[in-house]
């Protein structure tokens, strides 16, 4: 009777670790020995967190795994909750997910950067909740914070922060989940920024992995004309030793969406150098990127309508013809890559970017930032260097700033409202 009962039991644990985990070697990522290509679709339901109803979950995790997604990005969660089924819901399908750390109000900023003991604290228990989940395939510690090519300022506070984040999985015993940095596309900051992130002997400081929003293959084009093959260059001209991958892409201008990136994302352009992509986004709603809808929009102003008009649970309705586009392309797409046993790397880092006025203003002799410095703009015209000072107490709130490169979205919208965001919150969880 004991004996049976531990093999119920253990059973029952292999069957909610199932999944293996996600691991970085190189310039690569494995699971479970084989090579992993990310293929994926940003998921942001509502502006909280779309991880806590797995009625949802399970409807959206059994139409995705239909036509091969293997990941989901999730930009924002409440630690405080219980995603454990919607988790488990996700791992059962073969989903893994890519999860931002960052909170509305703690994202680390562009104009004035600074990292601090309370966005430390925020960004670590969102590590807290999820390292436990074998799905769990990576941490953004950032989010497309330099948009400008005079925002190379700010770079050190997010290698900063991957820093301490990375010190504090490692404290904690946790497995060794790749944490990295999700890049706006800006070609003045090509290919420094990507290179600056990687850079130094010190690899407890430098990202596991990096990543790219970039909407540059739009309508009829190529490998070359969309400027993928830069993307390419850029990493093996330095032979970039960590992954890389498109942590959103999709054009929706000229329509229709026919993701023919995806030929060279998943092909022999880009497997041997390049480790997949996430198409953005999976709800249909103001900005038309949606993959799927559930239902017709509907009067804001209408009683239980929500906020912007578009429904955001139900079953999931594939829109035609983006929906069936991207299915067919990834049918016919399986990277298989190289076995792990077989990978022995001999990258190195490579070289950090030097300062270049007006370009890359970052001095690579520098020590990142300390915990509570904050960005002073007149020494670092004086040394050449991050411009960090421990002025003040280095609390400073972050001002709200937009999430993902696709404009209109819900959480975008509310990203932007300033001091209107809690009351707009407010109305928006009032509504669910």
């Amino acid at each position: 009777m004991r004996t049976s009962f531990l093999s119920t039991a253990l059973a029952g644990l292999t069957a909610v670790n199932a999944i293996s985990t996600i691991s970085v070697k190189g310039s690569k990522f494995f699971a479970d020995g084989d090579q992993f290509f990310v293929k994926g679709i940003a998921y942001q339901l509502v502006p909280d967190d779309p991880l806590i109803d797995n009625t949802q979950c399970g409807l959206d995790a059994a139409l995705m795994k239909e036509i091969g997604t293997n990941s989901i990005r999730v930009y924002h969660v409440d630690p405080t909750a219980d995603h454990d089924d919607c988790m488990k819901t996700f791992a059962d399908a073969g989903i893994y997910i890519w999860l931002d750390l960052d909170t509305f109000d703690t994202q680390i900023e562009q104009i004035s950067p600074h990292w601090n003991q309370t966005q430390l604290e925020r960004f670590s228990e969102v590590m807290d909740t999820f390292h436990k989940y074998d799905n769990l395939a990576g941490f953004f510690v950032g989010n497309e914070v330099l948009t400008t090519g005079n925002g190379s300022v700010a770079a050190p506070y997010v290698k900063a922060a991957a820093r301490d984040l990375k010190a504090h999985r490692d404290a904690k015993g946790y497995r060794n989940i790749p944490i990295g940095y999700s890049a706006a596309d800006i070609a003045t900051l090509r290919p420094m920024l990507q290179n600056y992130m990687a850079c130094g002997t010190n690899m407890s400081e430098a990202l596991d992995f990096y990543s790219l929003n970039a909407y540059s293959w739009c309508g009829d084009s190529n490998f070359k004309q969309s400027g993928y093959i830069d993307l390419i260059k850029n990493v093996t001209d330095v032979g970039y030793n960590i992954p890389i991958f498109l942590s959103e892409t999709g054009c929706i201008e000229p329509k229709p969406r026919t993701f023919e990136d995806q030929e060279s994302l998943f092909g022999s352009d880009m497997t041997e150098n390049w480790s997949g992509a996430i198409i953005y986004e999976w709800i249909m709603e103001a900005n038309q990127y949606g993959l799927i809808s559930y239902g017709d929009k509907v009067d804001p102003a209408g009683a239980s309508a929500p906020p912007d008009g578009y429904p955001r649970s139900g079953t999931p309705t594939p829109v035609s013809p983006d929906f069936p586009n991207l299915s067919n392309r990834w049918k016919t797409l399986s990277p298989s890559g190289v076995k792990e046993s077989a990978y022995n790397p001999t990258l190195t880092p490579p070289p950090c970017p030097a300062f270049t006025s007006l370009v890359w203003e970052v001095n690579a002799e520098s020590a990142l930032p300390t915990l509570g410095q904050i960005y002073n703009a007149q020494e670092a015209s004086k040394t050449g260097s991050a411009g960090s000072s421990a002025t003040g107490d280095g609390q400073a709130n972050p001002s709200p700033s937009t999430k993902g490169a696709a404009p209109g979205s819900l959480t975008r919208e509310l990203r932007s409202m300033g001091v209107g965001l809690v009351g707009v919150l407010a109305g928006f969880f009032i509504w669910m």
